[in-house]
């Protein structure tokens, strides 16, 4: 088959998805099927496309193969339908809470985040004060995100395919008992977070950053959200700098940055075997062994440093 020949088979199979997706929503399923326009997005795991309808414009997601494996659809629309409450997350018009489709409007004069985006610092502190919204609006998700515990259970699952692991892994994982410890000294912070603030995740106006895909959300930490949000959009000192001091109102203390550091090297060692997972599942969006290999070479790097034991002592300090 030809490659034009391919590409107009997979729009039209895209279209068949999508059309089956709105004849479930009440408000979209009479909607004149032409008069739909479909664009696809970005996305890692699912499918999602931009829609233009007559009834405006809207992002519909249909998750990816394999993802019930370890996605809990329930869990996230509680915190997607939360976060978009409190005006931090897209409007959620539809959520099937058995497969995970999912509907939101679309945010006009919004852009899609990178690297390259966060390199400017009023876009950092935006996201910062997103984030605090969310951290402070006192209505807790369902679920507790446990770093250690998914660490675990992602090393179960990867052990029962028989997947393989970078070299070293259980020897890093050994050195970050370290980090368990000094993050046991005292009991921390638990509030609604994000837990996954990809760059691509945080959509700016200009005025606010929305934070969009819940899929991972839990009770936490909430400096696991700066921490992994850092390492997503690859922060150097200054974009650090400037996430912490909007977060705290110029007022950070060494504790709080101590757990954010730590954070940096967990949340790597964490989605290694995220991507190990997307890896074995023979996900075609990326290279996910490269991806994997990446985040664990990065992880070993930070726990390295002279002074990751300063800021593992910061957090014992309190």
């Amino acid at each position: 088959m030809s490659e034009e020949r391919k590409g107009a088979a997979a729009q039209h199979d895209a279209r068949h998805d999508v059309m089956a997706a709105l004849a479930r929503m009440p408000a979209m399923r009479d909607l004149p099927p032409m008069e739909i326009t479909i664009e696809r997005l970005g996305g890692l795991t699912n499918r999602n496309y931009r829609l233009e309808t007559p009834s405006g414009r809207f992002v519909l997601r249909i998750p990816g193969a394999g993802t019930s494996e370890y996605i809990n659809r329930v869990n996230e629309a509680q915190a997607a339908r939360i976060a978009a409450e409190i005006g931090v997350n897209a409007e959620l018009l539809w959520f099937d809470e058995r497969d995970g489709v999912m509907l939101c409007r679309f945010i006009d004069g919004a852009i899609t985040m990178n690297a390259e985006r966060f390199k400017d610092l009023g876009a950092v502190a935006r996201s910062a004060q997103s984030l605090r919204r969310i951290h402070d609006c006192g209505k807790p998700f369902r679920n507790r995100f446990e770093l250690f515990q998914m660490i675990d259970e992602y090393l179960d699952f990867l052990g029962k395919k028989n997947a393989p692991l970078p070299d070293g892994y259980h020897d890093v994982k050994r050195d970050a008992g370290k980090v368990r410890e000094a993050l046991a000294v005292r009991e921390l912070p638990v509030v609604p977070c994000h837990c996954d603030p990809l760059s691509e995740n945080f959509l700016d106006t200009g005025r606010r950053v929305y934070v969009i895909d819940w899929e991972y959300a839990g009770n936490n930490d909430p400096m696991w959200d700066l921490g992994d949000l850092s390492v997503e959009a690859s922060f150097g000192p200054d974009q650090d700098e400037a996430l912490l001091r909007a977060y705290f109102e110029n007022r950070i203390p060494p504790a709080e940055r101590g757990r954010m550091v730590a954070y940096k090297a967990m949340c790597d060692l964490l989605w290694t075997l995220w991507g190990i997972i997307q890896h074995f599942n023979e996900n075609p969006a990326d290279d996910f062994w490269a991806y994997a290999v990446n985040r664990f070479e990065r992880c070993k790097k930070l726990m390295g440093q002279a002074d990751f034991g300063r800021h593992l002592q910061a957090i014992v300090d309190g």
